[in-house]
């Protein structure tokens, strides 16, 4: 049978032409192109037959003849991967397509860091020694500790789809040894800087940051937003972003980014003073250097750093930096922080975590928890005069609904 064959023991007849005394073997055979690929000898015929079928149906979907993992190197199903990004035939967690500038960051990864490490590798022979070896490289060559995890994820998301996919069982890049990531801790303003540093911006500047600071969109929103997503009876409407490289998005950074803020009377009246100043409405963008281009990021934040008494230079390696160019300067505040502004004057005027959820634009309550949730007041003392009522309550002996247990031993 073609693809399978019979080995007799030594001491078998049939090597003297004459009938099979022994127990033979049965070895199943797979060639491409003339070269052995792989073989495995059975005991039974069946066994062998069954075998070279399913290694042919494996390496006819890619697999290695076992089944077991691809053929494919890391570079190769990076490439894929990112490819079915573009595509948006593969999808995020959520079930979304991937943003472009997440596309966009995953491949100066692979290119930079992770195909010229792992790229020649197969996936499924990759283990967790090998990536923490990538971590420990990234280190030990300077990079920061936010940025190494940056980097590892599009080595978590080929993975996570190599898993899917059922070419691996189990993910490399679990369990490292990663370097701690220690963040700054969030800067807000309170009402009165605020007030400050937007009375300190040219009237050109100051609707934009005024909605930065009490409508908390994301920088990427208020690129994108137009004249007819404002009702100024009913509230601000956030339905899309803006992207350096693919201009308008049709929807925000997520699902729950569609969305409606409720206007402040500050706000209010600087988005009345820029419509008229600007003469735009419908469909202009509220804010671009034109009606229908978005303004550039950098600009609007070197032009509120200015206003506030800084200016550029370089340092002694050439880099540019802010220093202050009067004694009487500004602390400034980024866009982002002006975002975690608006958010802890939500808190502060009493709207609880579902409702901050919804105006910030988050997905998972979870998310907005874990980055406001030390703005939210402190119920230390709160539980500790509920614990004393229960404790003076209990000492006088009304300990109705307290389940009393046996003695010890008894």
């Amino acid at each position: 049978m073609t693809g399978i064959e019979t080995h007799h023991r030594k001491q078998c007849r049939s090597h003297e032409g004459r009938r099979c005394n022994c127990t033979p073997s049965y070895r199943a055979v797979i060639k491409h192109d003339g070269k052995l690929v792989r073989s495995r000898r059975y005991r039974s015929k069946d066994a062998a037959v069954a075998w070279r079928r399913d290694a042919q149906t494996a390496l006819a979907a890619g697999l290695r003849p076992d089944g077991t993992g691809p053929k494919v190197t890391i570079a190769e199903h990076v490439d894929e991967l990112l490819d079915g990004m573009r595509s948006g035939r593969i999808l995020d967690r959520s079930g979304n397509v991937y943003r472009p500038a997440t596309i966009r960051s995953y491949q100066q990864a692979a290119d930079k860091y992770v195909k010229p490490k792992l790229g020649h590798m197969r996936v499924d022979a990759v283990r967790r020694r090998d990536i923490q070896d990538f971590v420990d490289d990234l280190r030990e060559a300077g990079l920061a500790a936010s940025t190494i995890h940056n980097k590892l994820d599009v080595l978590r998301v080929t993975f996570r789809r190599a898993i899917d996919r059922e070419i691996v069982n189990t993910d490399p890049c679990q369990h490292l040894r990663l370097p701690a990531i220690r963040r700054k801790p969030r800067q807000v303003a309170d009402p009165a800087r605020a007030a400050v540093l937007l009375d300190a911006l040219p009237d050109t500047e100051r609707a934009l940051w005024t909605t930065l600071f009490y409508a908390g969109l994301r920088i990427s929103e208020a690129r994108a937003l137009r004249w007819s997503d404002i009702d100024f009876e009913n509230g601000l409407h956030v339905r899309r972003g803006w992207d350096d490289v693919e201009g308008e998005l049709e929807e925000p950074k997520t699902e729950a980014g569609v969305r409606i803020i409720p206007l402040t009377g500050r706000l209010k009246t600087e988005l009345v003073l820029l419509e008229l100043a600007t003469g735009r409405g419908g469909d202009d963008l509220c804010f671009g250097r034109t009606p229908t281009l978005a303004f550039d990021r950098a600009t609007a934040r070197r032009r509120a750093l200015k206003a506030w008494g800084w200016k550029d230079t370089r340092d002694e390696r050439g880099k540019r930096i802010w220093v202050k160019a009067r004694e009487d300067a500004l602390d400034p505040l980024t866009p982002h922080e002006a975002r975690h502004t608006c958010a802890s004057y939500l808190i502060a005027a009493g709207v609880n975590d579902m409702q901050l959820q919804r105006y910030i634009g988050h997905t998972d309550v979870r998310t907005t928890k874990n980055i406001y949730g030390h703005l939210f007041p402190d119920d230390t003392q709160r539980v500790a005069s509920a614990l004393d009522a229960y404790l003076d309550e209990a000492s006088r002996g009304n300990s109705v609904g307290t389940q009393r247990f046996p003695p010890s031993g008894s």
